[in-house]
């Protein structure tokens, strides 16, 4: 007779689950128990690092992935990357160990106490199964619900002794829609007022790259004549950066934002919040006279924005629809955004000369993973994303998601069979937060470069005391770390890189390598402006 263990591995064979991210346990051991041959167990060090790489390879393989946690500690170890899943948007479907059920009520140790609240509210779905037989069910509702908009991580906590109970009859495979068109009077009535428009402009978010929405987002663009800005703190560039329309990523502050929008009667929101604000700078969200439009397929987005009239659709989908209800226009195109001066020959470099060299030297079809909040303005103003599925970080803000991201984007290249080059930027601070991703990296033999601007600070929180006026916070230097030593005992190739002119050298030998490679660069410790 089938086990619960049987028909479950069966359905995720059938949902294309077969790569699972974790460490293991005791609690998952019985699920785990002769590993099929045909599944691929990805072992990370560290809870946190399965989630960050379980993200990375679900956005770039554009598919749900599995993550297998530790009952209630290691969800608690995952729990940061959870949130940054939630934020992201990213289809996780996250199963935990439980104790046994028969001992549940005397709470042994490792139960997870009322566990389908530990992940909440950062799941859209929380589940542990009344029965064992219906896990496999459960799993369905949970794929389901990971990739429905706007899709999300979801969560099932399992207790160790149902894998090995006879199992019921297998769930159905079923197939749920991922996209949603909008309504189309509501449709008209946005393209009215954008037609209507004498100055409009394109906010575009990660949204826009999630639905393969670039050729639509240019299209409309050009239609409109207008200028395309990135949301604030964009996770994923919805616009190619070199087209002469794109005029840089908005501030993430009110009043900032705003005057960037002056002069504009009508702003057109797709695919990001309205908007992702971080320092509190107050003014008008915006300017006198100006009307938002918001397009997003989350109603909850919708509903928290401070202001505008919201449509619910697909972003790509949308942009297409807009474009083709819309009549051309005579306003001429706008002025292509300034480029940046050449940055100062110093020693160290600031982080806009390393930046600059990185963007000398950048791969044809390369893929930025990058997690460096206090250089985050020098590397957009240097590096411009000019190809979809291009740019990756965290939505959330929190720290320790990008190392092992750049993992499962780098793993995900080599299974997809695309094998498009992977390099990685991550904050010495940020660096050491998910560090053992680095051994995953090594044991998969992936060709993944990991640039380290080495500042040995927060600086972030440098510039953030400084906006604020809380001067003697302790705990923001880092002196004393050895990036180099720590890269190569987790067993990667190292190099410190002394000089902007030695990095393409080093960053071509490390793309070229049969394994990562992590390059540490000094560079100024002058505290960059936090606006």
């Amino acid at each position: 007779m089938a086990t619960v263990r049987d028909t479950t591995y069966g359905l995720l064979r059938a949902l294309g689950l077969t790569t699972v991210f974790g460490n293991p346990g005791s609690t998952e051991e019985p699920f785990l128990t002769d590993f099929p041959d045909d599944f691929h167990y990805v072992l990370a060090l560290h809870e946190a690092s399965a989630v960050g790489m379980a993200d990375g390879y679900a956005q770039a393989t554009g598919r749900p992935a599995h993550v297998n946690l530790h009952t209630a500690p290691g969800t608690g170890n995952g729990m940061g990357n959870l949130v940054t899943a939630w934020h992201n948007r990213t289809p996780l479907i996250v199963t935990a160990g439980q104790q046994n059920r028969e001992m549940l009520l005397a709470e042994p140790r490792l139960t997870s106490r009322r566990a389908t609240e530990l992940p909440q509210p950062y799941v859209k779905w929380s589940h542990e199964p009344v029965r064992a037989q219906d896990i496999p069910a459960a799993l369905m509702r949970a794929y389901a619900t990971a990739v429905q908009p706007p899709s999300g991580p979801v969560y099932l906590s399992l207790p160790l002794d149902d894998w090995s109970q006879p199992a019921g009859p297998p769930p159905p495979v079923r197939t749920v829609a991922t996209r949603y068109a909008p309504d189309p009077q509501r449709l008209r009535e946005f393209a009215a007022v954008l037609a209507d428009s004498r100055a409009p402009g394109l906010v575009l978010g990660a949204a826009v790259d999630r639905a393969g929405g670039w050729p639509a987002a240019v299209a409309l663009a050009e239609r409109l004549a207008a200028p395309v800005w990135s949301a604030p703190a964009p996770e994923r560039a919805g616009f190619p950066e070199d087209h002469p329309h794109y005029q840089g990523v908005l501030p993430f502050a009110i009043g900032p934002l705003a005057e960037k929008l002056r002069g504009r009667d009508t702003v057109l929101v797709v695919g990001a919040p309205v908007f992702r604000y971080y320092p509190h700078v107050p003014g008008d969200h915006l300017p006198e006279g100006t009307r938002l439009l918001h397009v997003t397929d989350d109603p909850d987005e919708a509903a928290r924005a401070p202001v505008g009239d919201s449509l619910l659709g697909d972003a790509g989908l949308t942009l297409a629809a807009l474009r083709d209800l819309l009549p051309a226009t005579d306003r001429p195109a706008p002025p292509p955004r300034a480029e940046p001066a050449p940055p100062p020959d110093e020693q160290p470099p600031s982080a806009d000369a390393l930046f600059a060299a990185l963007a000398r030297h950048w791969p044809a079809d390369g893929v930025l993973v990058q997690e460096s909040p206090s250089n985050l303005p020098a590397l957009r103003r240097r590096l411009r994303i000019t190809r979809p599925a291009s740019y990756f970080t965290m939505a959330s803000g929190g720290l320790g998601y990008g190392l092992p991201a750049a993992v499962g984007v780098a793993l995900a290249e080599r299974d997809t069979g695309r094998h498009r080059p992977v390099v990685a930027v991550i904050g010495d601070g940020s660096f050491h937060y998910s560090v053992q991703a680095l051994w995953t990296a090594a044991r998969l033999r992936l060709p993944l470069v990991v640039v380290v601007p080495v500042n040995q600070q927060y600086a972030i929180l440098k510039a953030f005391a400084e906006f604020k006026h809380t001067p003697g916070v302790p705990g923001l230097d880092l002196p004393g770390v050895d990036v180099t030593a720590l890269a190569r005992g987790y067993g990667c190739a190292a190099r410190v890189v002394g000089t902007p002119d030695e990095l393409g050298e080093a960053l071509a030998a490390g793309l070229r390598s049969d394994g990562p490679t992590v390059l540490p660069v000094p560079i100024s410790t002058d505290v960059p402006a936090i606006i």
